[in-house]
């Protein structure tokens, strides 16, 4: 299978070479580099020595004939279909990719200026690739995966969000990812987001399936946060039962900056989502808030690193999980606390909620502290719903359905009512009362 799968690939790489030369003599050496690295580690696919995908098993995703379709980018998009997809306000700057690339007819216009720069990255790797070489795969901890490596070999368009010194960007922007098309298609879409000293960024990642097909989506985030900067992270999660989605966010801060990630997810056939925050430098902070929903059969993983890599940082991390039918749900958090992190505050939490006695969670929050003048805490939970509040509910004139949605909207309540987008807080309050009408009824826990 694996064998199968790299000569796939491989061979798709070298289909885009031979048509393409959008990017500098650099770029197109960074992409190759890429592809060596893939051709060296393939997909995860075995499951012995594999540490980090043990509790996820992408053979299924291996299995697609998965083909590149641009496309799909230049078919029109009615707003009032994008807006059945995904979280919208006409006050957002929106931008729309589809199948990873710009579509510029379903997005809103592009500013000229104003201290930010706003484009699609396929347009800056042809024009000029200079502006973007320095941030491009700077901020991994340790060398390219195998989805990370393609993402970097198939590097074609995505979004550049690059915010000047001071400025204060008051506008939401949306980064709407459409995958669509009636065969098996993968896309490879990349975000780039730099934010100079002192500036101030809100932004919205979403992730959308039109159509039924089984579609994959391999993204990559790559976030720089200057010094002084404020920048507030929204990824939200919203494919079809049939896609598969490996994600991966990666943020560098410097001295005195703060960086607000919100993950929601609702469960897909494959989802996972990685996390790595490095605290570069004294003064920074970070605080990471998740909700993950799965129904019957859809199965979700999250893996979260934060870095402690310098004096007087701070971290608070929260998860939560909903899982339902036969689910399955991940979490693995990581928080390493370098030697010199001295004065180093980070506290870490995840609570999973099981609505069914066949949906199973696998949690591992853990600690690394190197330094010794810290204040660290982590844990987990894992449980159902409180049977004696379930029968206070009851007592007190509600029926069953009732108590229950009651009880579950009040755990979803802490990561959703927190968030301060409200087409993305309703969109989510709506999905966890669709998850409680899969509970079994009449106490079958």
């Amino acid at each position: 299978m694996t064998a199968t799968v790299t000569d796939q690939y491989l061979s798709q790489f070298a289909e885009l070479e031979r048509g393409n030369s959008n990017g500098s003599p650099e770029i197109q050496a960074l992409r190759r580099q890429a592809i060596d690295r893939f051709r060296d580690v393939g997909l995860p696919t075995a499951r012995r020595g594999n540490e980090a995908w043990k509790y996820t098993n992408v053979g299924p995703l291996a299995r697609l004939p998965l083909r590149r379709d641009g496309a799909s980018s230049r078919q029109a998009l009615a707003t009032s279909t994008l807006r059945r997809l995904a979280p919208w306000d006409r006050e957002w700057l929106t931008l729309v990719f589809v199948n990873g690339t710009f579509a510029p007819g379903a997005s809103s216009p592009l500013p000229s200026a104003n201290g930010a720069r706003i484009a699609n990255l396929g347009e800056i790797l042809a024009s000029d690739a200079s502006q973007v070489e320095p941030y491009l795969d700077r901020y991994y901890r340790a060398p390219l995966d195998g989805f990370a490596a393609l993402n970097t070999a198939f590097l074609q368009d995505g979004a550049l969000l690059h915010i000047g010194r001071d400025c204060h960007l008051e506008q939401t922007i949306h980064l709407l990812y459409v995958t669509m098309g009636k065969a098996a298609t993968a896309s490879h879409p990349r975000t780039l987001i730099v934010a100079d000293a002192n500036s101030r960024l809100r932004v919205l990642e979403s992730h959308v399936t039109m159509g039924s097909a089984p579609h994959f989506t391999n993204a990559v985030t790559e976030i720089s946060v200057g010094r002084g900067a404020v920048v507030q992270h929204y990824r939200a999660l919203l494919q079809h039962p049939n896609a598969y989605h490996v994600g991966r966010t990666l943020v560098r801060q410097e001295a005195d900056s703060r960086f607000v990630s919100t993950a929601m997810a609702q469960g897909s056939a494959m989802a996972r989502q990685d996390l790595e925050v490095t605290l570069a430098e004294p003064g920074a902070s970070c605080e990471l808030l998740g909700l993950y929903l799965a129904a019957d059969g859809q199965h979700i993983d999250n893996q979260t690193m934060i870095d402690h890599a310098a004096p007087h940082t701070t971290s608070r991390e929260y998860y939560k999980g909903i899982l339902s039918g036969s689910s399955r749900g991940v979490f693995n958090g990581a928080v390493i606390v370098r030697k010199d992190a001295q004065h180093t505050s980070a506290e870490q939490g995840n609570r999973n909620l099981l609505l069914s006695r066949q949906a199973e969670i696998d949690t591992k929050p853990s600690l690394a502290i190197l330094a010794d003048d810290v204040r660290c805490s982590h844990g987990a939970t894992v449980g159902h719903l409180d049977d004696q509040a379930l029968f206070y509910l009851m007592s007190r004139g509600m029926d069953e359905t009732a108590a229950r949605s009651l009880l579950v909207a009040a755990f979803a309540g802490e990561i959703v009512d927190a968030i301060d987008l409200e087409p993305l807080r309703r969109r989510f309050h709506r999905l966890v009362a669709n998850l409680v009408s899969t509970m079994p009824a009449n106490g079958a826990l």
